[in-house]
């Protein structure tokens, strides 16, 4: 049960100062001054101020105007500095500069001289108050805004919202926003607690509110004159900012905690089921990649981690992508979705998806094709999942962003996709977060996603490395359903050969940024034309229980590339010829390719090179 007493004192604060006028309350500026610093009495519970007015009525006026000041000052900086702190964190440098930036000269005066100097120039009042308080906390909230995309925009759910085609306005409303709430409703109370004294403070020195109106700060400035004969003056005022103060910090503080799923809510069951179909056929062409490279640049020079790469896939195949970390497998998946860092660019090649051309489009026509023609299931879906939306909300997000639905036929349809990925209880699942979910669970609702749209390309990187082998198994059983009966062309990134000789129709083979041997999957199992595959297949466990045999040596690092072929350090078969010039990836049989110049020899003595079944 969370805390509801800060929401009612607070309300009861607001009320009373805001009903104020239709209390029956003596006028705040009707004097009695024969009855000047008289004590508490049945007419005046509060006492008589040094002129005689009445100390409850100037009280709560005081409220009416420092709650007013504060709220207003708050949400003016609140809405203006989280827009800016959130285009600055993710619109990319010329955006962080302009809107970021150039906060930190505000930073560069202390709060309390700034406001000084505006009140002095422009002159006291609540009019003048309200953009100088608003002024004084713009930079705090940009600042917290920034810092949390900064944390937010490289979780895989922000990039899997991209990956599903949302805009970058969109993302920042319903992906980055909620993410950072929690930060924000901090600095709000803060903010709020800091503009009630600083609006006192300025009052108290004469440069706020402009007597005779009544002000908590003014109050405090008249009773410390009169300390020695009406001490209790001084003590309302005080403690209706005291208290004040504590609801607000509290107020927010219960806010924040109910609008965090992880404490309101708890659980995570391990659920398993089935597998479901269901996607409609694509005709032609699915996806193809002609030489393509990728450049990134860096401090010591450019390097290339994808090199030269063409790649093909037809309808209802499955194009396995194998090789050892740092092969640049999901570098060559996120080139094909059009999501690569900023510092990395394609330099050459090209990418055609459904007859589309991806490199050269703009923005826009990516946006349009992401999770409706094209989506991407990445690892870990607790990451990929954003954790502050319920998970049906999610999947129904990705259709909106691409059909013209309604909110209830939107989740109708989610929870149809969560039937179809095998999940029991698809209604009540609709509406967990993703944490209340176990692993394979979570990979279902992403698989749900990705497929929501009918998509004819699926890039899946590598998504049940997190999963045990069960789980493993039954995702992977569903998305051969969902390819086979959607006649989806699918393009699997693992590093697992076991994975790859149960789902692939094709593999190709990376290694440090070149394919080295690409071709029909049974072919390349039973008889590997490359010293490199042959060495992946012995390190994978076998059959028959024998100890597997690592791969010697590791990659090498993209800016220090071997001269001739690049697995040569690491070749048991490696002869001068292959240190003296890269090898082209030439056509070794119908079918097959292979970067290796020995390939024919090799052949010839395959079960020596390890091949395994």
């Amino acid at each position: 049960m969370y805390r509801s007493w800060p929401f009612v004192a607070l309300a009861i604060i607001a009320i009373a100062a805001f009903v104020t006028p239709l209390l029956p309350l003596s006028n705040p500026l009707s004097m009695d001054v024969a009855h000047r610093l008289a004590r508490p009495s049945a007419s005046h519970w509060l006492g008589q101020d040094e002129y005689g007015r009445d100390v409850l009525t100037r009280l709560l006026w005081g409220a009416r105007v420092s709650l007013l000041v504060a709220a207003t000052s708050t949400a003016a900086a609140c809405i203006l500095g989280t827009a800016l702190g959130m285009i600055g964190g993710l619109l990319g440098p010329l955006a962080e500069f302009l809107a970021v930036r150039s906060m930190d000269i505000v930073l560069c005066f202390p709060p309390l001289l700034l406001a000084l100097l505006v009140v002095t120039l422009l002159g006291p009042g609540a009019s003048t108050l309200i953009p100088v308080l608003a002024l004084v906390y713009l930079p705090g909230f940009a600042r917290v805004a920034y810092a949390g995309v900064l944390a937010v925009r490289s979780q895989e759910y922000v990039e899997a919202m991209r990956v599903l085609g949302a805009s970058s306005s969109r993302i920042l409303l319903r992906t980055v926003l909620p993410n950072i709430g929690g930060p924000l409703l901090v600095q709000i109370s803060l903010a709020a607690s800091s503009a009630v004294v600083l609006e006192s403070g300025l009052s108290f020195l004469g440069l706020g509110v402009v007597p005779p109106a009544s002000s908590w700060g003014l109050m405090i400035a008249a009773a410390r004159t009169t300390m020695a004969q009406a001490p209790w003056l001084l003590l309302w005022p005080c403690l209706a900012l005291s208290v004040t103060i504590l609801t607000l910090n509290a107020a927010c503080d219960a806010l924040r905690d109910a609008n965090d799923p992880h404490r309101r809510l708890s659980g995570r069951r391990r659920l398993m089921d089935a597998l479901a179909p269901g996607m409609l056929p694509h005709t032609g062409p699915v996806l193809e990649v002609q030489g393509l490279t990728v450049a990134i640049a860096t401090p010591g020079g450019t390097i290339y981690p994808v090199r030269e790469v063409s790649l093909r896939l037809r309808p209802g195949e499955t194009l396995a992508i194998v090789g050892e970390s740092g092969s640049g497998k999901s570098l060559l998946g996120l080139s094909i979705m059009g999501l690569l860092p900023l510092a990395a660019r394609p330099i050459s090649g090209a990418v055609w998806v459904n007859g589309n051309e991806l490199l050269r489009a703009p923005e826009s026509e990516l946006q349009r094709l992401r999770g409706n023609r094209m989506a991407m299931v990445f690892q870990d879906p607790l990451s990929s999942l954003n954790p502050v939306h319920r998970v049906g909300d999610q999947i129904a997000e990705v259709l909106q962003a691409h059909k013209r639905l309604s909110n209830s036929a939107a989740k109708a349809k989610a929870i149809a996709l969560l039937t179809r990925v095998g999940i029991p209880d698809p209604v009540r699942r609709a509406r967990v977060f993703s944490f209340e979910m176990s692993g394979g669970m979570r990979q279902r609702a992403m698989i749900a996603m990705a497929v929501a749209n009918s998509p004819s390309l699926l890039i899946a990187d590598e998504p049940t490395t997190a999963l045990d082998v069960t789980i493993q198994a039954q995702v992977l059983e569903l998305m051969a359903t969902l390819k086979r009966d959607g006649n989806m062309g699918m393009v699997f990134i693992t590093h697992s050969l076991p994975v790859v000789a149960e789902i692939a129709d094709t593999v190709a083979v990376m290694y440090a940024g070149e394919i080295v041997e690409h071709g029909d999957a049974i072919a390349v199992f039973a008889n590997p034309l490359h010293p490199y595959t042959a060495a992946l297949l012995r390190s994978a466990p076998s059959e028959n229980g024998s100890l597997p045999a690592c791969v010697p040596g590791i990659v090498p690092p993209i800016n220090a590339l071997p001269p001739g072929c690049i697995f040569a350090p690491r070749c048991d078969h490696r002869r001068p010829a292959c240190e003296a010039a890269r090898p082209p990836l030439v056509n070794a049989t119908p079918g097959r390719m292979t970067r290796c110049v020995r390939w024919q020899e090799l052949q010839a003595c395959a079960p020596s090179i390890g091949a395994v079944a």
